[in-house]
């Protein structure tokens, strides 16, 4: 009995330890449960605070408005490639475009005369790599005239004419960019020597640099005109050299200086349209076209970052006219900009060109006369939305010199107005 007894004490001394360690392992691995739970509902809150922070900030800064691209006339043009986007889930290609209608009314002629104009473009760019990129442009307008992408409504509603207006292959590499084809202009410009619809053909490069807090730019054209298998070519090499350089924080000055080397030989290509205002001899043109041009610009912001001033003059000598009527001269000063909703520019210029001082086939066709006029023109540009803008504009002009009047009355004033409506994606 004894025995049995000893018995049963020491199997219950040998099973008390073996039950209190397991008893320590359930308690540990309780504990570390707890603190797991813990974690988890503070890493639960974290990310609760955090979604509510991105809610607030989609709710009260929104992505800023794309701006639409500014008026052309009588600004210089811009040479900066858009970066690429990846369009139609193509990575590389870059899509835009832009559609205008116009309403113009025309005075002082024997017939009062209003007339409704579209005008509708799309472009492509597609990057090839780091360097290369080629790129079209699709516009409606006349093929035969290089100067207007405009189509006047009427004609029992035919259809429009749409021609493929640019087509070119670029080469980029640090300041370096170079085009071959039918390309977007190159140079600094005012319409009063080129018209903003005009795509040179051939091949131009530019190269820009900074020089200390001043930037230079350098740039070449050779232009394809008129090919012809029997007489001379005719074509054109040009040059310009910008430079421009702030005055101080809110004042910025630039000086253009460009040379534009016309050889027309043939003109089996031209026609009516691209002779316009020049003289004329035996189906040619009376003059040579070597042409000096000096452009200046001064901008001053100080007014506010919406209303920034510029003033900008532009100066052409043709040192081949064969008359007298060889200068031409514009000035302008304008108010405002048109890059974001909101925006509005006010413009006014003055003109004077004289007969052969540019070459009328590429000048702008904004009135009746491309070449022998005086005129003022008066502009106001705004931005009602993203995407938006609407132009009025004011020609009030006449011919220069009443003896190169042609069928315009020589001494009266005539007055052309456009109001356009311009969206652009």
């Amino acid at each position: 009995m004894k025995i049995r007894a000893l018995l049963l004490a020491a199997t219950a001394l040998s099973i008390a330890p073996a039950a209190q360690a397991q008893e320590d392992r359930i308690g540990a691995l309780e504990r570390k449960l707890a603190e797991q739970q813990q974690r988890i509902e503070q890493l639960e809150s974290l990310v609760a605070r955090q979604s509510q922070m991105l809610e607030q900030v989609g709710t009260t800064a929104p992505a800023p408005p794309v701006a639409p691209p500014p008026v052309a006339a009588s600004t210089p043009a811009a040479t900066a490639a858009p970066a690429a986007r990846d369009e139609f889930g193509i990575a590389g290609l870059d899509v835009s475009g832009d559609m205008r209608v116009r309403q113009e009314w025309n005075y002082g002629t024997a017939r009062d005369r209003s007339r409704s104009a579209v005008r509708a473009r799309l472009r492509a760019t597609y990057k090839i790599d780091d360097h290369f990129a080629v790129g079209t442009q699709i516009a409606t307008g006349d093929p035969d005239d290089p100067n207007s992408t405009d189509v006047t409504l009427g004609n029992f509603v035919d259809d429009f004419a749409v021609a493929l207006d640019q087509a070119w292959v670029r080469y980029t590499n640090g300041g370096l960019t170079a085009y071959a084809g039918k390309f977007p202009q190159i140079f600094q410009r005012t319409d009063m020597l080129w018209d903003g619809d005009v795509s040179p053909q051939g091949v131009g490069a530019s190269y820009g640099a900074g020089l200390g807090g001043a930037r230079v730019d350098a740039r070449g054209i050779w232009f394809v005109i008129d090919e012809a298998a029997v007489a001379r070519d005719s074509d054109m090499l040009g040059g310009q050299l910008a430079l421009s350089a702030p005055l101080g924080a809110t004042l910025k000055a630039g000086l253009t200086g460009s040379y534009y080397h016309y050889r027309l030989g043939s003109v089996a290509g031209a026609d009516a349209g691209d002779f316009r205002g020049n003289l004329i001899s035996g189906g040619r043109y009376l003059s040579d076209f070597h042409l000096i041009e000096g452009i200046g610009t001064l901008g001053w912001s100080g007014l506010s970052e919406r209303w920034p001033l510029a003033f900008t003059a532009d100066y052409v000598k043709n040192l081949g006219a064969a008359v007298a009527g060889d200068t031409a001269f514009n000035l302008e000063l304008a108010a405002g900009r048109t890059a974001k909703p909101g925006d509005w520019r006010i413009a006014y210029n003055y003109s004077e060109v004289q007969v052969d001082s540019v070459l009328a086939a590429f000048s702008h066709d904004n009135i009746d006369l491309s070449t022998n006029y005086k005129l003022h023109g008066v502009g106001i540009g705004y931005v009602p939305a993203p995407h938006l803008q609407l132009d009025l504009l004011w020609y009030h002009y006449r011919p220069l010199d009443p003896a190169y009047a042609g069928a315009l009355p020589p001494r009266e004033w005539l007055d052309r107005i456009r109001l356009a409506f311009m969206v652009s994606f």
